[in-house]
């Protein structure tokens, strides 16, 4: 049976167990699903000062035998404004992104943009069965800008063998 969307998981960083989508800053891929609330509500604090969060989350390959190849993930809806932005984390395929310091620190070695479309998509590469791809995700509220809940979606697709 070929990869299907709902194989494509994406999944909280912070250790193995961690459901808390704010401790999602790098470490070990934690069995629970990304929330649809990733990031809390933008404060009117934070909107009138401005701020810049970040969260790494993993794209895994819930599928039992194949590999997820050429696998592509770009932001297929963006908040108002276009707060968000997403990059490859710096760790291999299936490899462990390093832990940030707190959610105001930005990941080392990854370049953030805001791709719109499959084709201007980044590339994960190949994902094998059960293994993952870290990607992190950057919520930019410029100063002075209205407060708002930010929604996004992104999407992944790649092919199979089969």
């Amino acid at each position: 049976m070929p990869i299907t969307s709902t194989d494509i998981q994406y999944r909280l960083s912070g250790g193995a167990a961690n459901s808390n989508p704010d401790a999602s800053l790098g470490g070990a891929k934690s069995s629970e699903l990304v929330p649809v609330d990733l990031f809390d509500d933008v404060s009117s604090a934070e909107s009138a000062a401005g701020d810049t969060e970040y969260r790494i989350i993993y794209v895994h390959n819930n599928h039992g035998s194949l590999t997820l190849q050429n696998a592509v993930i770009w932001i297929s809806a963006n908040t108002t404004g276009s707060r968000i932005a997403i990059g490859l984390g710096a760790s291999a395929i299936n490899g462990t992104e390093s832990t940030i310091a707190n959610e105001n620190t930005a990941p080392g070695g990854v370049t953030f943009s805001q791709p719109s479309s499959k084709g201007a998509g980044l590339s994960l590469g190949s994902i094998p069965p059960g293994q993952h791809k870290a990607v992190a995700i950057r919520r930019a509220v410029v100063a002075a800008t209205p407060a708002a809940n930010d929604t996004y979606t992104l999407s992944v697709e790649g092919d199979t063998a089969a």
